[in-house]
C-alpha cells in the first residue's frame, strides 16, 4: 500500500472541570468530550523519512518542522514498532489552528492509524491508544471520537451513550489562543480570588441530557472551567457569546481553551439560521454549523 487516507474529527467539550494546580504543573480534568463534523484528512504515503506539508484553510499556521504533533505521532509510532520507518505526511486542514478543537491532536490520531496501515504494522486500537495518551491529552479522544468522558489530565476515556444528533454552530475567530497560556491566566485569576478550588466532578444533569438526546437540557448544562480565562485573554469573545444567545442558542459556551466559541442550536435548521445570523451581523466573520457525535479516526 503506497497510500493511506485517514479522517479525523473536531471536537467541542461540553464540560471541562480543572481541578487546582498539581505539583507537576498539570490540573486533573472532568472533560466530556464530543466529536463534531468538522474534519480534517491525514494521507500517509511511502517516503524515505518522516515529512510533513498542510493544506487547507489554516496551512499557513501549521508548522512543518519537528514541532508538528503529526511528526511527533509518526516517529513515536515508529519507535514502538521498533524500525526506521518513513511517511509523507499530507494534512488538509479544516479543524481550526490553536482553536480549542484539537485539530493539532486530531492531525496526531490521523498520523497513527494511517501510518499504522501504510506501514502494515496491524497494532491493535488499544496499543494506538496508549502511544496517543504520551503524545497529548486530547489525542486519545480524537482516535476514539463519539462523546466521551475523560479524567486524569483528560486522557483517561470513558464512553458515554448519547440518545441522538445533537447541531451546533462554531463561531472562528481571528487568531489562536495558546492551551497553556489559558491554563496559566485560569491559575492567575484563581490565585487572586483566593478561593478554594472544587475537585472536579461530572455534571448528572449534562449525563442525562446527553443520554436522553434532550438539547435543551444540554444546552442548560453546558460548562467551562477555563472559559473566565478565555474571556480575560480576548474580550471580545463576550459579545460574540452574547449575540449567539440573542439568536435563540440553547447554550453558548468558549470550547476548550478557545478562541472558538460553539453554539447549540435546536436542529440542523436552526443551526444553519443561527450560523448566518452571527455573520450577516458582524458578530463572527465565519461560523460553521456541524453536528455531532461522530465516529474519531476513520479510514477513508
Amino acid at each position: 500500500m503506497s497510500s493511506v487516507t485517514v479522517r479525523v474529527p473536531a471536537k467541542v467539550n461540553v464540560q471541562l472541570s480543572v481541578g487546582p494546580l498539581r505539583e507537576d504543573g498539570f490540573h486533573d480534568l472532568v472533560n466530556v468530550f464530543h466529536a463534531v463534523s468538522i474534519f480534517d484528512e491525514v494521507t500517509a504515503k511511502e517516503s524515505e523519512a518522516i515529512t510533513v506539508s498542510v493544506s487547507g484553510k489554516w496551512s499557513n499556521q501549521v508548522p512543518v518542522d519537528d514541532g508538528n504533533l503529526a511528526i511527533k505521532a509518526a516517529r513515536a509510532l515508529a519507535k514502538h514498532a521498533g524500525r526506521g520507518y518513513g511517511a509523507d505526511l499530507l494534512i488538509q486542514k479544516d479543524i481550526p489552528v490553536a482553536g480549542g478543537m484539537a485539530g493539532g491532536s486530531a492531525d496526531a490520531a490521523g498520523a497513527l492509524v494511517a501510518c499504522n496501515e501504510l506501514w502494515g504494522l496491524g497494532l491493535p486500537f488499544e496499543d494506538l491508544m496508549e502511544i496517543a495518551a504520551d503524545l497529548g491529552s486530547d489525542v486519545p479522544f480524537s482516535l476514539l471520537g463519539g462523546t466521551a468522558v475523560g479524567t486524569g489530565r483528560g486522557e483517561q476515556l470513558s464512553e458515554l451513550p448519547t440518545g441522538g444528533v445533537f447541531h451546533w454552530v462554531f463561531a472562528l475567530a481571528d487568531g489562536g489562543l495558546s492551551t497553556a497560556s489559558v491554563y496559566a491566566e485560569c491559575d492567575r485569576l484563581r490565585e487572586a480570588s483566593a478561593a478554594e478550588v472544587p475537585w472536579p466532578q461530572l455534571d448528572d444533569s449534562l449525563m442525562e441530557a446527553l443520554g436522553t438526546g434532550d438539547a435543551y437540557a444540554l444546552g442548560a448544562h453546558l460548562s467551562n472551567d477555563l472559559q473566565e480565562a478565555a474571556l480575560s485573554l480576548r474580550p471580545e469573545l463576550g459579545p460574540t457569546l452574547e449575540a449567539g444567545r440573542q439568536h435563540g442558542a440553547l447554550g453558548a459556551i468558549v470550547s476548550g481553551s478557545g478562541p472558538t466559541c460553539a453554539f447549540l442550536a435546536i436542529d440542523a435548521l436552526h443551526a444553519r439560521d443561527l450560523a448566518r445570523g452571527l455573520t450577516t451581523t458582524g458578530a463572527a466573520h465565519t461560523a460553521v454549523p456541524a453536528h455531532g457525535p461522530v465516529a474519531g479516526a476513520t479510514l477513508l
